[in-house]
């Protein structure tokens, strides 16, 4: 779920035609200069009129992580449907506008500046490197947003929240799990093969941390996004004798450390966060190796969980999409659109839709809870929202591939972790 694939440079022309499509469209809304009392009593701005409330989703439909967008993007489409159907948001149907780009960076830029002066908030947006060339423009606009990323790097800025853990958070549960479950002890050696970029260097400064707190050596491999085929770093783990692997980058990744390494003879357990994981890689020949080595550290549950809300989640998608994927993308679009929907009722409830009113209504809420999971605290604008991580193990038979392993439990350490940092 989370990214951190590279995007191909587009040509001089076009990329700054992108910009100053961006720069125009910001200087025209960024007073919000269409706020408005309804007659309603409700203050309104852009993205609300009388009728209705819009929202808008950046996502990925045709790049490397169409399936994702597809997914999030059928999840938030459901909860609109089913808002209207209750009787929408402070007497107004929800609507939800959806730019595709593909996962490019400009293409991103060139729709934030379309779909931003009739939009409320954006309750998805993919993609670290989106997210973070759009953070000036959310702040100015004071535009809610919600990434499917969760890189650090994206705390500390009112408008952007960062849902359940961070990267370097689930890292420190990884070591953790490995500690007290693998048998690994003082003086072991873990790997870490790792992205660069945000997603990559926010996980290792987790997993380096908790290491060495718990006397274990890193060491690292960085890989690109379009490293597909991980037998040399395989290579240089088993010849460095790690007795555990962590892994930061994409399914592909995944499948391949894991495939490699089992063939190799380098049988030692894999801890992946969620964005590592898919649930298409138990239709692979890895599936195998997967389902006996790796475990995924994720602040969400499976979706094969028995929350009732999230059993109650599954089966409304699966009769409004029949045959369609129930994957983490699925569960996390879902529960993104929830949370966004309670922060509009209480900015309703206040008297006002107008932008910077849905933000502060948002950063006032301490115990979130959607039925989705554990409960999140927004109002620490530099704090990750949860500290609280569940661990899932593959499962081919499983809704989504995963069973859970372990319910949420605190991430040991993750507080003076956060102190130290």
């Amino acid at each position: 779920m989370n990214v951190t694939h590279r995007t191909p440079g587009l040509a001089l022309a076009s990329a700054l035609t992108a910009l100053l499509l961006a720069a125009t469209g910001c200087s025209s809304k960024a007073d919000d200069s269409g706020t408005s009392d309804g007659a309603d009593g409700v203050k309104g701005g852009p993205g609300v009129s009388a009728e209705t409330v819009r929202l808008g989703a950046l996502t990925d439909l045709t790049g490397p992580y169409a399936t994702l967008g597809k997914s999030i993007v059928q999840a938030q489409q459901m909860w609109a449907d089913q808002t209207n159907a209750d009787g929408g948001i402070c007497g107004r149907k929800v609507e939800i506008v959806v730019k595709d780009h593909g996962y490019d960076v400009q293409k991103a830029v060139t729709a934030y500046a379309d779909i931003a002066p009739d939009v409320v908030a954006l309750p998805q947006v993919i993609g670290s490197p989106v997210v973070a060339a759009l953070l000036d423009d959310v702040e100015r606009d004071h535009l809610l947003t919600f990434p499917q990323a969760w890189a650090a790097s994206l705390l500390g800025h009112p408008s952007v929240q960062v849902l359940g853990t961070t990267y370097d958070v689930d890292m420190i549960a990884a070591v953790d799990f490995l500690t007290r479950t693998k048998g690994l002890k003082k003086g072991d050696s873990i790997g870490h093969v790792y992205f660069e970029g945000d997603y990559g260097s926010n996980a290792l400064a987790g997993s380096t941390w908790a290491a060495r707190k718990a006397g274990l050596k890193v060491v690292g491999q960085k890989i690109k996004a379009t490293d597909t085929d991980l037998s040399a770093q395989v290579s240089a783990l088993r010849a460095a004798g790690v007795k555990a692997v962590l892994i930061s980058a994409g399914p592909a990744q995944t499948a391949s450390l894991v495939g490699v390494a089992a063939s190799k003879g380098l049988k030692v357990p894999v801890v992946s966060s969620a964005p590592g994981f898919a649930p298409q890689l138990m239709k692979t020949p890895a599936a195998p190796a997967l389902a006996g080595l790796l475990n995924v550290v994720s602040a969400a549950p499976a979706v094969s969980s028995d929350l009732p809300g999230v059993r109650r989640m599954v089966a409304a998608y699966q009769k409004k999409y029949p045959g369609a994927l129930v994957d983490s993308g699925v569960l996390s679009g879902y529960n993104a659109a929830e949370l966004l929907g309670a922060d509009l009722k209480k900015a309703c409830a206040a008297g006002s839709l107008a932008r910077e009113d849905v933000v502060k209504a948002h950063r006032s809420q301490k115990n979130a809870d959607t039925g989705l999971g554990t409960p999140q605290d927004f109002s620490d604008v530099a704090r990750p929202a949860s500290l609280k991580t569940y661990v899932l193990k593959p499962d081919a038979q499983a809704v989504g591939g995963l069973v859970q392993v372990e319910q949420a439990h605190d991430v040991p350490g993750a507080q003076e972790y956060l102190a130290s940092r």
